[in-house]
C-alpha cells in the first residue's frame, strides 16, 4: 500500500502557483521532490513519499496568511542557499527553537513556508 494512505496523516497538498511549472522546478531543485509534468498542474511527491499534490494556478497565493507547512531538512543554511539560488527569498533567518533551527522563506510565487533542522546549525 502507498505511504500516502495513513489515517490522520497529511497526505495531499495543492500549492498555489502563478507559474505551476516554474514552482515544480523550484521545489524539485530545493527539496529534491519528485515532479511529474501534468499539463497545467504539475504533480509532486515529497522526499518521504508521504505527501503528494499539485502546483495549481487556480488558488490564491497564500503569502504569509493561512496554514504554514514546515519541511524538515538536514541543513537549514544549505537549503536557504538553494531557495535564494532558485528565485525564492528568506523571510525569517534561522533561529534556535530548543534543539532545532527554524527559518521561513517565500517561494517564487509568494507562498511562505518554513524549514527546520534538528541538532547544531551548520558551522556551529
Amino acid at each position: 500500500m502507498s505511504s500516502v494512505f495513513r489515517v490522520g496523516g497529511i497526505s495531499y497538498l495543492r500549492i498555489p502557483a502563478e507559474d505551476p511549472r516554474g514552482s515544480a522546478v523550484f521545489y524539485e531543485a530545493v527539496f529534491g521532490w519528485s515532479v511529474r509534468d501534468d499539463r497545467d498542474d504539475p504533480s509532486f511527491e515529497d522526499g518521504t513519499g508521504h505527501v503528494i499534490g499539485h502546483f495549481v494556478a487556480d488558488l490564491s497565493v497564500a503569502g504569509e496568511a493561512g496554514v504554514r507547512p514546515y519541511v524538515f531538512v538536514e541543513h537549514v543554511d544549505e537549503t536557504l542557499d538553494k531557495v535564494v539560488a532558485h528565485g525564492g527569498e528568506v523571510v525569517t533567518a534561522p533561529y534556535p527553537e530548543g534543539d532545532l533551527w527554524v527559518a521561513t522563506f517565500r517561494d517564487p510565487s509568494g507562498n511562505v513556508l518554513g524549514i527546520w533542522q534538528q541538532g547544531p546549525r551548520d558551522g556551529d
